[in-house]
């Protein structure tokens, strides 16, 4: 199921009003970690896996916005075929190839837009980090990222056409998007407006993700829906929101798929009465989380 030009989910930028307050919470209480700074201006910051950064946040206004996500493509020919197949998909080239210099992982990449205004940049030869290895209770790195979409069959075949993603499952509710052995990296909901839904953690194990929670709690920011698993990805959950709006989710145990791996659609995936998820213990999400998951928009054109 392997897109043939994304390797992966490499990081998420993303404007927020107070760069302190978000380095305290994210270093803190979330347990990541500063990897680079530009003082007053940027925040890049890593998991324990071999990611440069997983998040790069900027001073923003006084809302938080979705600046773009960054994947990471699987050779330079990879990144030459991406730039020739978005404008074929309907989408626009707004930086072309070329070296990432005000990036500190550096590199080589473009950036580009979708239809609907959707921002991804797509990286090769980026630096690494040093890998960590798996540490108890903090996240290793991202495993997928839920963007909205008021057209979901649009949004889908562009993900396809323009960056080689194939569908792995589709519910009522999410196309989920694979490129790679996780599951899905990008998933797809269903929804009257192109905002992010949220920001997918991957913990070393399911005790990190319950150690988080109760750490999250502990920190004034209760579960907004969890403990659970889901039924596309099989993964544990727990969602949480941040001090700015932005939903985010510690996650373990994500289903590995391979070329044999047989996507099914919304019929296959229905709940007994009461029940959205497998395990039934947690009631659904309630407003304050889906009001939040509409929230994040992605930041306008420069």
């Amino acid at each position: 199921m392997s897109s043939p030009w994304i390797e992966g989910l490499r990081s998420v930028a993303l404007n927020v009003p107070d760069l302190a307050q978000a380095e305290a919470f994210y270093t803190q209480v979330w347990r990541l970690d500063v990897a680079h700074r530009s003082e007053g201006k940027a925040l890049y910051l890593r998991g324990t896996g071999s990611d440069h950064h997983l998040l790069a946040l900027y001073a923003g206004g006084p809302v938080p916005q979705l600046r773009q996500v960054t994947l990471r493509a699987r050779s330079a020919e990879a990144l030459q075929a991406v730039a020739e197949a978005v404008p074929r998909a309907g989408g626009h080239i707004v930086s072309p190839i070329g070296p990432l210099t005000k990036n500190p992982a550096g590199g080589t990449g473009l950036t580009l837009r979708d239809p609907h205004g959707r921002v991804f940049q797509v990286v090769h030869g980026d630096a690494r980090a040093d890998d960590m290895g798996e540490w108890k209770d903090r996240p290793v790195r991202l495993t997928h990222v839920v963007l909205n979409s008021h057209a979901v069959d649009d949004t889908q075949r562009f993900l396809t056409e323009a960056l080689g993603f194939t569908l792995a499952d589709r519910t009522v509710a999410i196309a989920f998007m694979n490129c790679n052995s996780d599951h899905h990296t990008l998933a797809v909901g269903v929804a009257d407006n192109d905002a992010l839904n949220h920001i997918a953690f991957l913990m070393p194990d399911a005790d990190s993700v319950m150690r988080g929670g109760g750490r999250m709690k502990d920190a004034g920011h209760p579960i907004q829906w969890g403990p659970g698993r889901h039924g596309p990805g099989n993964n544990l959950f727990n969602y949480f929101i941040d001090p700015f709006g932005i939903v985010i989710e510690y996650t373990a145990e994500v289903e590995q798929v391979d070329e044999s791996y047989t996507p099914r659609g919304p019929a296959d995936w229905k709940w007994p009465p009461g029940r959205v998820d497998q395990w039934g213990i947690s009631a659904p999400p309630g407003p304050t989380l889906k009001e939040a998951q509409r929230r994040v928009l992605f930041a306008p054109p420069a």
